[in-house]
């Protein structure tokens, strides 16, 4: 019976297995694309306010930190091309809080000093300059008269545009070499020995002119005699007003620290030290606080521009539930469907930044072409705009992409 019964056993056929559900297809990064992009070419207008929302707020962004870029660029080439290593020197008040002198020897202590590679001075007068002996005296025109000595432009930078400097030979003569603000503002157009001006009852030869000095603004409004000149015909005492020195680059700090006490040993408090390139430092700090308040105002036109995406996106979720339902039923997972609606969120938005990008290279292009400056935009900061458009375009989409996801197919399939 036993042998019977495995028989029948091995001769009854064996059960069907149950049916396998098919696995969902996977979309490929190919198909993610192609499908977010189909859905963005079926509403084209809403999709270029939206992405111009965002490119507004990273073409901000990039313009700023590029438009500051360029700007400390320029700055930095100034700097290189004038020299960092200039040091100023000028009299402080004394215990009783009048002006105080520097000493006339002060020039040759400091000259002695070790790192030191020129030093040279001015020295203000009372003299006014005129352009004509028959200009009334209250009208000065706010220009000053002061005493230089020949080596001067070695020391600051100064470029001759016409005509020569003082040398040994004509600072011993009523000659003048005028900035190019007291040259414009007294009428003065070239240098020559038949060009002359009224300085202290008498004429003085233009020998020559000043290009703007950055370093020394104060040469540019200013009428330059020779010291021993100044001193014969000027009244000028000889007392230096301002000593210009340069230092060594490595030791420029440890020139500082002694220069006030090597200028005035008896009262080295009574000299101030100072550094004209921390000047223009300074106003470059004063244009990145500026630039703050725009990159802040760039960050809110983004986040306006990530709400524009998040409003599109929930309006197309509404829109195209017909579609969801339609695609649920054909066996596309709530996974796929999230994938699409998450891609065009990021599509939208990368449109968005890439634009914005460009926008921001030709504001910054412009604006630095405008102001001769080298344009530059930071690499980071290109790369910044795309990804914070990345960024916000996925946190706008998600949402939408969730809800189209749960969506169920009955629902989606009865709306009309």
């Amino acid at each position: 019976m036993t042998a019977i019964k495995e028989l029948e056993r091995a001769a009854a056929p064996e059960p069907p297995e149950p049916p396998r559900r098919p696995k969902p297809a996977r979309m490929n990064p190919a198909d993610v694309l192609r499908v977010g992009g189909s859905g963005l070419r079926s509403r084209p207008m809403r999709v270029f306010l939206s992405a111009l929302g965002i490119a507004i707020g990273i073409a901000a962004m990039v313009g700023v930190v590029g438009i500051s870029t360029s700007s400390t660029e320029d700055l930095n080439r100034r700097l290189q091309a004038l020299g960092t290593n200039l040091l100023t020197v000028t009299p402080g008040q004394n215990f009783s809080g009048g002006e105080a002198h520097l000493p006339e020897g002060s020039v040759d202590m400091i000259a002695a000093m070790d790192d030191v590679e020129s030093v040279s001075a001015l020295g203000k007068t009372s003299a006014k300059v005129y352009r004509s002996d028959h200009t009334p005296v209250e009208e000065t025109g706010g220009l000053n008269v002061s005493a230089a000595r020949t080596d001067l432009p070695k020391s600051v930078g100064a470029e001759i545009v016409d005509g020569r400097w003082l040398n040994a030979a004509n600072s011993r003569y009523p000659a003048v070499v005028l900035g190019p603000k007291a040259a414009e503002q007294l009428g003065v157009h070239r240098a020559g020995d038949d060009v002359k001006v009224w300085i202290g009852g008498r004429w003085f030869t233009v020998v020559g002119l000043l290009a703007p000095n950055e370093l020394v603004p104060s040469l540019d409004s200013s009428a330059l005699v020779g010291w021993s000149v100044a001193e014969r015909e000027l009244d000028f005492d000889g007392s230096p007003t301002t000593i210009f020195t340069r230092a060594d680059e490595s030791s420029v700090n440890d020139v500082q620290e002694v220069l006030g006490a090597t200028t005035n040993p008896e009262n080295p408090n009574e000299a101030n030290v100072s550094r004209p390139s921390d000047a223009l430092a300074a106003k470059e700090a004063t244009d990145d606080a500026l630039s703050g308040l725009l990159l802040g105002l760039g960050g809110v036109a983004l986040l306006v521009g990530g709400v524009g995406v998040a409003n599109t996106m929930v309006i197309s979720v509404l829109e195209r539930r017909s579609e969801i339902g339609l695609r649920r039923s054909l066996g596309a997972t709530r996974g796929q469907i999230r994938t699409q609606f998450l891609a065009e969120a990021l599509l939208l938005s990368a449109l968005g930044g890439l634009g914005g990008v460009l926008l921001g290279i030709a504001v910054t292009g412009g604006y630095a072409s405008y102001q001769g400056w080298p344009s530059v935009v930071p690499v980071w900061a290109m790369a910044g705009g795309v990804g914070a458009t990345l960024v916000i375009g996925g946190l706008a989409g998600f949402y939408p992409a969730v809800r189209a996801a749960r969506l169920p197919p009955t629902e989606a399939l009865a709306t009309t």
